[in-house]
C-alpha cells in the first residue's frame, strides 16, 4: 500500500490522520514542519522501498510552512510530480487560490472527515 506523509505541527492531526490512513491499509509517516518532511523525503530517496507517494501538508506552520514546502517541492525535479494535498484550518479561499498556483494537488480544511480524507487520498493514489 501507499506511504503518505503528514505534515503539520499539531500532534492531534498528525494522529488522528495518521490512523484514519493506517486503519485504511496505507503507511503514515509524520513529520511536524516543512524542513522535517523535507529531511525524510531526503531520507527515503536513499532507501526506495519506504518512498514517499503523496504528501498532506498544513499550509502554516513554523520554520518551513506548507506553501513554501510545496514551492520546493515542484522546484525539485525528483518531487516535481509528487501528488501534494494542502490542509488548513481557516479555509480561506486566498489559502486555497495560492496552494493552487504553486501546485497543490488537492485541498482539505480542518477538521476533516475521515471520509472526505479518503477520498481525497484515493483520488490521487488510486
Amino acid at each position: 500500500m501507499a506511504t503518505i506523509l503528514i505534515v503539520d505541527d499539531s500532534p492531534t492531526v498528525r494522529r488522528t490522520l495518521g490512523f484514519t490512513l493506517k486503519k485504511h491499509g496505507y503507511t503514515a509517516l509524520a513529520a511536524t514542519h516543512g524542513g522535517e518532511a523535507l529531511e525524510m523525503l531526503a531520507e527515503t530517496a536513499v532507501a526506495p522501498t519506504t518512498a514517499v507517494d503523496l504528501i498532506i501538508a498544513d499550509v502554516s506552520m513554523p520554520e518551513i510552512d506548507g506553501i513554501t514546502l510545496l514551492k520546493l517541492l515542484r522546484a525539485n525535479p525528483r518531487y516535481h510530480n509528487l501528488p501534494v494535498i494542502m490542509l488548513t484550518a481557516s479555509g480561506q479561499s486566498q489559502d486555497r487560490l495560492h496552494a493552487e498556483q504553486e501546485g497543490a494537488n488537492g485541498f482539505l480544511t480542518k477538521p476533516t472527515s475521515s471520509h472526505e480524507l479518503l477520498a481525497t487520498v484515493e483520488q490521487f493514489l488510486g
